[in-house]
């Protein structure tokens, strides 16, 4: 009786229980049981296997079933023309912009300047002149339309082997080392046993060597001031002292714009932009030391004392306003923008020079 007893009362309890909680409530709890039984298994089955289980579903899905048919393939005719894609190979390795191993060639055209070509090949102006010595003499004025030029793959000396050289005495001679020379690659040399053919083109990475001064030759005076000693049909020499002022002006019509060749070590004056008849100006005050026709590139020039020695000179002119001898003020017209002499197109050559020495024009210019 204590038993039936107590298994009446445990029935009782479960029946208030389920009047406590609705039928729905105790599914849902089920439920909800076993999505935390299934994202668990999910979890690990992702933590010891480093996969995921949705894409191993979606792989068993996506092979169909042994037992399904094989797809047809097409009957083989050889007679039947085979179309495909063909793709041509290149056996041509094609090097980033700026890494060229050997030389080009340019053609100069009217309008260019050195300074202008060296910078479109991403080299220096010396590296250009260092290659062409037999064209430009180490000189921009001899730069000429039609002009081939070589231009090397890289800065340096792009040198002309010649018989009896010896590798150690052009390293030494181009100040660098014969490693430098060797380890290039479109030298293409046998790095065992490196031996350059006569007549062949060597790059000589970083080599410098001077450079061959060509200008008009200026002799200084004793007082400070300068002479008439520039050869040509222009020269002349002014009597009494010379008087002026140093010079600062911008002699071309476009303040601070150069067209051509900048200021560097061989080239030691700028060209000023100007167009075919531009008004040319003095720099300062002065004397006319040489006016007309001169060798050497320079075509029509003029060329200015301005005392304290002082020197001012203004190449490639169309024409000349001024005569030998002329006192002029700073800011007069001397003569017209043009292309005389050896230049590709209109321009002024300016040159500053104080004594024997140059100075750059962009030190004393105003503008």
């Amino acid at each position: 009786m204590q038993l039936s007893t107590g298994n009446n009362e445990e029935s009782r309890s479960g029946e208030a229980a389920a009047g406590r909680y609705p039928g729905w409530l105790i599914a849902a709890t089920w439920v909800l049981a076993f999505m935390m039984l299934a994202l668990m298994a999910f979890a690990l089955y992702q933590y010891f296997t480093g996969g995921s289980l949705f894409a191993l579903i979606r792989s068993v899905a996506s092979h169909p079933a042994a037992t399904q048919s094989a797809s047809g393939m097409p009957a083989y005719d050889p007679d039947q023309p085979y179309e495909s894609v063909v793709r041509k190979s290149d056996p041509d390795t094609v090097l980033p912009e700026g890494l060229r191993q050997s030389a080009a060639e340019y053609v100069v055209d009217s309008g260019d300047s050195l300074f202008g070509i060296a910078e479109n090949f991403d080299l220096e102006p010396e590296s250009v002149l260092w290659a062409n010595p037999d064209q430009l003499n180490d000189s921009p004025h001899f730069l000429s339309v039609g002009m081939h030029l070589r231009i090397p793959p890289t800065d340096g000396i792009l040198y002309k082997w010649q018989e009896g050289d010896k590798l150690d005495h052009i390293a030494g001679l181009y100040k660098v080392d014969v490693d430098d020379i060797v380890m290039f690659p479109g030298n293409d040399l046998d790095i065992t046993d490196p031996q350059p053919e006569p007549g062949q083109y060597i790059m000589i990475p970083g080599g410098w060597r001077p450079l061959q001064p060509w200008v008009i030759p200026v002799q200084a005076a004793a007082d400070g001031g300068t002479t008439a000693v520039i050869s040509g049909p222009g020269s002349c020499t002014p009597g009494g002292g010379v008087f002026g002022t140093p010079p600062s002006a911008w002699p071309g019509p476009y303040p601070g714009q150069v067209s051509g060749n900048d200021y560097y070590p061989g080239h030691e004056a700028i060209d000023a932009m100007c167009y075919e008849g531009d008004a040319i100006f003095a720099s300062g005050a002065g004397v006319v030391i040489y006016a007309g026709w001169i060798e050497g590139g320079y075509g029509n020039m003029v060329a200015i004392d301005h005392g304290s020695g002082y020197l001012t000179i203004y190449a490639h002119l169309s024409s000349i306003s001024v005569g030998c001898g002329n006192y002029v003020n700073a800011g007069q017209v001397i003569g017209g923008c043009g292309s005389s002499g050896n230049s590709t197109g209109a321009h002024l050559h300016f040159e500053v020079r104080q004594g024997a020495g140059f100075l750059n024009p962009w030190q004393v210019l105003v503008y």
